[in-house]
């Protein structure tokens, strides 16, 4: 299927019989492998040059915490000698081995402006054209835009404030004095890195303290047990984890960490907020490496004021503070978003009012975001192929 608009012998416009799928990362790869497994004609729009971008894009010491084996796409497995815990390049070539073994149709350099209703049909609005079809599944991501806070004085800071995700490489930060904000997922894969950096100084300003779990205990990768643990109930697995972070770990509140305040598998439902991993960093904060302060009160020019009055005179502020959908200008005038841009429904629920649109890959998962995916597409695919 090539990207042009479909039209009839007479020139006009026609209504693709199928799915247009919105993002060509994991989660959208796996939607169109799914849609067309089950006989469903699918289109993908991508919006960049090339598959992976975010990925080519993220610091280089970018390895995921999720576990290999678990981290695939159908019917497409990492090659022999892939680490268990994956480098981004293996993620890359994953990513463009699956979408070649399947023939994806994936339409590059196509970017979704709006998406429209138009009664029976949907309109997607692009830089090239607009596009008519039965169904729309947005699969951008959760993670598509990296969100800052509009910190009080931010402007007037004379270091450098940059997001998480352009971490770059420890070597960066020799010699420096580093403040990360933020203790979830994000700020514990900065202080992993940063544990084995030689900087002068490293602190941890939080609000909140994390859901924490190790990599590994002993020869044990702990992700591979998350299928069993999502299969729980939620309050169980919020005490599977507390036991087990309370357990490895000891009671961190000790050394400055404030307590979570809920479970980890409770705010993954609640409000989005991925389960952290620690590969070293705990062990930089007992031993007083990494330092933990208060919250951030403001910025001035000579520094940062905590919450207690104290005064800080980082380098380089890295805000691991999450990120945003950015779905505003896509499908905000179509009432599906909560207050922070986050679809209402994902997977294989909709809202009856807008039969045809879905969303997949917009929250976080125990079983992480590539189990997730597969699980979302094939439930969204037999949604469709009910619906036809």
């Amino acid at each position: 299927m090539e990207a042009e608009k479909l039209r009839d012998q007479t020139g006009r416009e026609t209504v693709f019989d199928g799915a247009i799928v919105v993002g060509a990362g994991a989660a959208g790869l796996a939607a169109a492998h799914a849609l067309m497994k089950a006989g469903v004609p699918t289109l993908v729009l991508e919006k960049e040059s090339r598959l992976a971008e975010p990925w080519h894009r993220r610091h280089q010491r970018l390895h995921l915490n999720t576990h290999r084996d678990l981290s695939t796409l159908p019917g497409v497995g990492y090659p022999a000698g892939t680490p268990a815990f994956s480098h981004k390049s293996a993620v890359i070539r994953h990513l463009n081995d699956f979408s070649q073994a399947h023939g994806l149709p994936v339409a590059f350099g196509v970017a979704v402006e709006e998406i429209t209703f138009d009664g029976d049909h949907w309109t997607v609005r692009t830089n090239s054209g607009r596009r008519l079809a039965r169904h729309v599944v947005v699969a951008t991501g959760r993670d598509r835009q990296p969100f800052i806070p509009a910190w009080k004085g931010m402007k007037d800071f004379a270091g450098r404030i940059i997001h998480s995700a352009d971490f770059g490489e420890a070597k960066d930060y020799v010699g420096k004095k580093v403040l990360v904000v933020g203790a979830g997922n994000s700020g514990f894969d900065a202080l992993n890195h940063l544990a084995n950096a030689d900087a002068q100084s490293i602190w941890l300003s939080a609000r909140n303290g994390p859901s924490l779990l190790p990599k590994r205990i002993g020869k044990v990768a702990v992700h591979r047990l998350s299928p069993l643990m999502a299969s729980l109930p939620v309050r169980l697995a919020d005490a599977v984890m507390a036991t087990t972070q309370r357990l490895v770990f000891g009671d961190l509140t000790k050394f400055g960490l404030p307590p979570a305040p809920t479970g980890g598998a409770s705010r993954l439902s609640a409000d989005y907020t991925a389960i952290a991993a620690d590969d070293g960093a705990v062990r930089a904060i007992k031993a007083g490496t990494i330092v933990v302060l208060p919250p951030l009160r403001e910025f001035t020019q000579d520094g940062i004021v905590l919450n207690d009055g104290r005064l800080i005179t980082p380098d380089i502020v890295i805000a691991a503070t999450g990120y945003r959908t950015g779905l505003e200008q896509m499908v905000g005038k179509l009432g599906v978003l909560d207050g922070k841009g986050v679809p209402l429904f994902n997977g294989g629920d909709a809202d009856p009012k807008l039969p045809g649109l879905w969303f997949t890959g917009m929250r976080p998962s125990i079983r992480g975001c590539f189990a997730n995916a597969r699980i979302q597409a094939r439930t969204i695919a037999a949604r469709i192929v009910k619906q036809r």
